[in-house]
């Protein structure tokens, strides 16, 4: 099969396509065909990119871990998909990702993909959608009524967790651009703050239930005072995972795979209720790209694709 790997005769992480072997599926496990995968651009430089599961180094990483595609293979033991069915999610940040013609997954981390998206459509939904997802749920507690102040409205996590939060009753407020108002506010944002010319803890008067910070830097620590005693702040931001703010540690978490919030994420999406944005697509040859800041294709808002399959479109 054909893959994109991260070359190892270079300090700066870049990618070369290579040939691998075809993956054979164990017990409990699955292969995918790629149609399409999403991008995450600080991918390369992540630990589980450079380590393995042991903390050793790694080399030639096939990195992207969420994908939409159609079941090639199954390992024993699984009964929950067929050959040829339509499916997204992700898989295991220290595997060989999807930026790959085939890749290996668990049951519990795919569902059958929302039959209203295209491949490349689905493939820009599993981490922004479950990260939203747990965000809010897991470990922000939401509740209708809570006031949610999002950070990073319009990007890739963050016009999930507007949807999400709107659509369970919140009252959500945004940090965006000027020129993402339309956008947010169309997501369900009930108040937009301009974040290059205001300072959000200017303008916010009242306290929050949850802040959910996507953006990094010291947003969540200035945030942190508006907090309501007892609710959270929760922050994917990788600038602070080693932080020994024990505020931060506290409210830092990683995306986990989930076949049961998948599938509600695609009724949620095939009844009209949440809409995912494609901010274009690569095709496979230059998927590079995609990581670098160089993409050309880049045509609205949320996540860049990578069209492993020709075939895959928007």
């Amino acid at each position: 099969m054909k893959v994109m790997r991260l070359a190892d005769s270079s300090n700066t992480p870049r990618l070369v396509e290579a040939i691998l072997p075809d993956p054979i599926p164990g017990p409990g496990q699955v292969v995918v065909r790629v149609s399409a995968a999403g991008i995450t651009p600080t991918e390369l430089e992540w630990y589980p990119t450079t380590h393995d599961a042991a903390g050793g180094p790694r080399t030639g990483a096939v990195p992207s871990h969420e994908f939409a595609g159609t079941v090639a293979a199954l390992g024993p033991d699984v009964h929950d998909f067929t050959l040829g069915q339509a499916v997204f999610g992700m898989n295991d940040w220290f595997a060989q990702g999807a930026l790959a013609e085939l890749c290996v997954t668990e049951p519990s981390s795919i569902a059958p993909a929302p039959i209203t998206l295209t491949p490349t459509q689905a493939a820009s939904v599993p981490i922004g959608a479950l990260t939203a997802w747990q965000g809010l749920f897991e470990h922000g507690h939401l509740h209708p009524g809570d006031r949610v102040l999002v950070h990073g409205a319009a990007g890739a996590v963050g016009h999930f967790v507007v949807q999400i939060a709107h659509l369970h009753g919140a009252h959500v407020i945004a940090t965006a651009s000027a020129a993402n108002f339309s956008l947010v506010r169309q997501l369900g944002a009930d108040e937009i703050i301009d974040y290059h010319s205001r300072r959000f803890e200017d303008v916010v008067q009242q306290p929050v239930d949850i802040v959910f910070d996507t953006v990094g830097g010291d947003t969540l620590l200035r945030s942190l005072p508006l907090v309501k005693t007892g609710r959270f702040a929760v922050t994917i931001a990788a600038d602070k995972e080693s932080s020994e703010d024990p505020r931060v540690q506290h409210a830092f978490f990683i995306v986990k795979p989930s076949q049961r919030q998948l599938m509600e994420i695609a009724a949620l999406i095939d009844t009209g209720k949440l809409r995912t944005c494609v901010a274009g697509v690569v095709p496979f040859t230059r998927a590079e790209e995609a990581y670098t800041g160089r993409v050309a294709y880049r045509t609205g808002h949320g996540k860049l694709i990578v069209a492993v399959s020709p075939a895959a479109v928007i």
